[in-house]
């Protein structure tokens, strides 16, 4: 069992940094000049992952992080807290929480150096933003799938944002630490069967441009793009798991896309997230007739997995022919509701929504992707050289299902492990089947033809993808849908670009990453964590609980 964490009482109220919006590094940090660009180490994407193995990496050579504009929250998730149990009892809570959620596809052990590994790293971001001599109040939350309070939260602003800040401010300062801003990443390039570098589009001079390094790591955040309705910024179009995919990687368990159960639906706002909090107050769910229906669903109603009240939203939008269904906040008090939720009461009002008055109209969205990269403990992938971090890889942690407030934690954790194992040229001890074989999907290994055809534009194909991923590979899957998925998602392709251009690049991504999630979800005929198969309802419990692994142009394998 993991070591207690101990000493965040401590911490209430210290600093980590004012509230506003993400500073991108400094312009004179940007590295210049045409041609190959040499370093020690890359890094692709500017998250929490990526900046926090930047740092360690900054002091054993020269860094170049790419990224597609700043730092940045490339998975969208505002208002995610970040897990951190603050005795013995509630760490072991927490532990059988995450297996719990992991649906039996969690790897204990990284679980447990997830918890082991915690108090340094939480603590060291503190420590760094008391030293830029900021205050910002923290405070201890508990949401839906939680035994006990355990989320450690940044009070009145995002948390995640809170992290980019302090570890933005911490980077700027070091000389062999170098932002390449506005920079694609396009692909890997791989020599002799080991990554050297990435290409990428500097988008400020349109040319390609490269850069090469002894390792790579990979963390470029989520892929929530892919669907129509996500809580993900624009930059999450799953670049970092295609590139990897393309080089030849393996990727694991991309069928497990977790959706976000309450998110705004009203026309012109962004899908933004509604806090479990609202629900762990006493919010409740009423679909357009008014009716409250979670009870019927699961006898924790409104208190319920995330999973499982996505799925049950799904079906009363299913059974009233509506687009949404209600969260339902009126019988509190207005003063009260502003107080205890500034954000939110701000965010809706924005969009002619008063919480403490108005049902709020929401619906389920795209949220995290609980599969990526396969990696060890150390982030080293099935390519040596190439290492991944955070959203983008699958570390083990999240199994099946992701444990709200766990992600942020994994970034500190496994991005620190990740720069180690750069650093000391660590090869992956992945233990993976050499040849796919053991299951196999029907759809996955040959091309038919497209049902109905990709739209002749770019915008047409991107908004068709979208709707086909919501509508046959979202909440609620069906064999039958998943097959049409897959079938048009391999036939399909982009219209020719006679200048290359970010979105060019981000629509193949996207492409990519959708038919790996619609082929992995067509290979698991169960359901298991967020991964639901309205015809196989049940766990497979003919063998125990098994990964799906991607590589290349083969058949997904269960193993």
């Amino acid at each position: 069992m993991p070591r207690a964490v101990g000493r965040f009482e401590r911490w209430l109220g210290c600093a980590i940094l004012e509230a506003g919006g993400i500073i991108p590094l400094s312009a004179g940090s940007e590295m210049s000049g045409v041609g190959d660009q040499k370093a020690d180490f890359i890094v692709v994407g500017a998250t929490v992952a990526g900046l926090r193995a930047a740092l360690n990496l900054s002091q054993a050579g020269r860094v170049v992080v790419l990224s597609k504009v700043g730092s940045q929250i490339s998975d969208g998730r505002h208002a995610e807290a970040l897990s951190a149990p603050s005795d013995e009892d509630k760490v072991a809570l927490h532990f059988h929480d995450t297996l719990s959620a992991g649906d039996g596809v969690c790897g204990e052990d990284a679980v447990r150096i997830l918890f082991d590994e915690a108090p340094a790293r939480i603590e060291e971001v503190i420590g760094w933003g008391r030293q830029a001599g900021h205050e910002t109040k923290l405070v201890f939350s508990a949401e839906g799938t939680h035994s006990r309070p355990c989320l450690l939260r940044a009070e009145g602003t995002s948390t995640a944002g809170e992290m980019l800040r302090v570890l933005e401010a911490r980077a700027r300062p070091l000389h062999g630490l170098h932002l390449q801003s506005h920079a694609y990443p396009v692909d890997l390039i791989v020599e002799e069967g080991r990554v050297c570098g990435v290409m990428y589009l500097d988008e400020k001079t349109s040319a390609f441009r490269r850069v090469r390094a002894k390792a790579v790591l990979i963390s470029t955040g989520g892929l929530g793009q892919a669907y129509r309705e996500t809580t993900n910024l624009p930059a999450a179009s799953g670049d970092g798991v295609a590139m990897a995919w393309r080089a030849g990687a393996v990727i694991r368990n991309m069928e497990f896309v977790e959706f976000h159960p309450t998110t705004l639906h009203v026309k012109g706002a962004p899908p933004v997230p509604l806090p479990e909090s609202l629900r762990s107050e006493g919010a409740y769910l009423r679909n357009v007739d008014l009716e409250r229906f979670m009870p019927q669903h699961h006898e924790a109603g409104e208190l319920a997995p995330r999973d499982i009240l996505s799925r049950a939203i799904a079906l009363e939008m299913q059974k009233c022919h509506s687009s949404f269904v209600y969260l339902d906040l009126t019988r509190f008090d207005s003063e009260k509701l502003q107080k205890r939720f500034p954000r939110v009461y701000e965010t809706c009002l924005r969009y002619n929504v008063d919480i403490a008055a108005d049902l709020i109209p929401v619906q389920p969205a795209a949220h995290f992707s609980v599969g990526g990269i396969a990696t060890d403990f150390n982030g080293a992938t099935t390519l040596p050289s190439l290492y991944a971090a955070g959203e983008a890889a699958s570390s083990g942690v999240h199994g099946a299902n992701y444990l709200p407030g766990n992600s942020l934690l994994e970034e500190l954790v496994f991005g620190a492990r990740a720069a180690q194992g750069m650093i000391d040229g660590r090869r992956s001890d992945l233990s993976l089947p050499e040849a796919p074989g053991i299951a196999r999907t029907r759809a996955g290994s040959g091309r038919s033809p497209a049902q109905p055809q990709p739209g002749g534009s770019r915008e047409g194909m991107l908004s068709n993808l979208q709707s086909l991923m919501s509508e046959k590979v979202g909440v609620i899957r069906r064999g039958k849908e998943l097959h049409e998925a897959v079938r048009w998602l391999e036939s399909a392709s982009l219209p020719e670009c006679q200048h290359p251009s970010r979105v060019q690049y981000e629509q193949r991504d996207l492409l990519e990453v959708a038919r790996l999630i619609a082929r992995s979800a067509l290979t698991r005929e169960e359901s298991r964590g967020v991964h639901y198969r309205a015809d196989f309802p049940l766990r497979d419990e003919t063998h125990p609980p098994r990964q799906s692994l991607a590589r290349g142009n083969e058949p997904i394998v269960l193993s």
